[in-house]
């Protein structure tokens, strides 16, 4: 119970923190809190470095690169401070991961599961923004089609390194300092950067297919802004599932980081 309670607090001076510097909206916070008291109080000190790896990298990479997106802005279906929704999406897999780690103490395949989701969303977001460095236009993951910069499922050859540099910075953490002994600490490293790849580009293959994605009558651009664009008019749908939003395509990203590997884990 001690253990909850000191987690509870870090991941209080954690939202705090992120809130103040606008990071986090309010709502986001509060998921925060919620998230952070799960994996900091049930998982340990371990779980929390990794998380902070992931908070602390993407959240400098949206405030760096905020200006270069700044012309983008019309196609994400939200900006750069997190709610949360986007909170969950991001961290929702890896506190179940925390949670299974009480009913299943001293596995490592709960680590596994819970750095692997953590790569996946973390390629994810390098790749989204430092994918806007890229010189060329991105192509869609589908059909290799060449896109405007910003849409959904697309990938380019800057973005995928970045994707890669993402989760290569959450496995090693995860291997230099995991709770338990892994057999094998250089496999365990390829698996966790594979696995946050993989994830990353299921990500952009939902975007490209089953993501809602709509379409502006002003401007006549597509984005995932919902009901309204920023222009104030009103989107229509274009393709995709109606209910499949970005927080739960980025789920999904992390969801299908954590199946992967548990496939192949030993």
């Amino acid at each position: 119970m001690q253990k909850l309670f000191l987690g509870f607090l870090l991941a209080a001076l954690i939202a705090l923190a992120a809130y103040r510097l606008r990071s986090l909206s309010r709502s986001g916070a509060w998921g925060a809190l919620a998230t952070g008291t799960i994996i900091f109080g049930l998982g340990g000190w371990q779980w929390a470095v990794v998380l902070l790896a992931f908070f602390v990298s993407s959240s400098l990479l949206t405030r760096l690169f905020g200006r270069r997106k700044a012309g983008l802005s019309e196609k994400f279906e939200k900006g750069g401070q997190r709610d949360l929704g986007q909170v969950l999406a991001n961290g929702g897999v890896a506190s179940l991961f925390a949670l299974l780690n009480v009913a299943f103490p001293g596995s490592s395949w709960t680590w596994a599961g819970f750095a692997a989701s953590l790569a996946a969303v973390n390629a994810d977001t390098w790749a989204t923004e430092l994918g806007v460095l890229s010189p060329s236009l991105p192509r869609l993951v589908t059909s290799g089609k060449a896109v405007e910069k910003g849409t959904s499922g697309a990938i380019s050859l800057t973005g995928t390194l970045a994707a890669l540099g993402g989760a290569a910075f959450i496995a090693l953490p995860a291997v230099i300092i995991p709770p338990v002994p892994l057999s094998n600490a250089l496999t365990a490293f390829g698996l966790v950067c594979l696995a946050g790849l993989l994830g990353a580009l299921f990500d952009s293959f939902l975007g490209a297919t089953v993501q809602a994605i709509y379409r502006c009558p002003q401007c006549g651009k597509e984005t995932e802004r919902h009901p309204r664009h920023t222009c104030g008019t009103t989107t229509v749908q274009v393709r995709g599932w109606s209910w499949l939003n970005n927080d739960l395509v980025n789920f999904a990203c992390a969801l299908s980081a954590a199946l992967s590997i548990l496939l192949v884990w030993r």
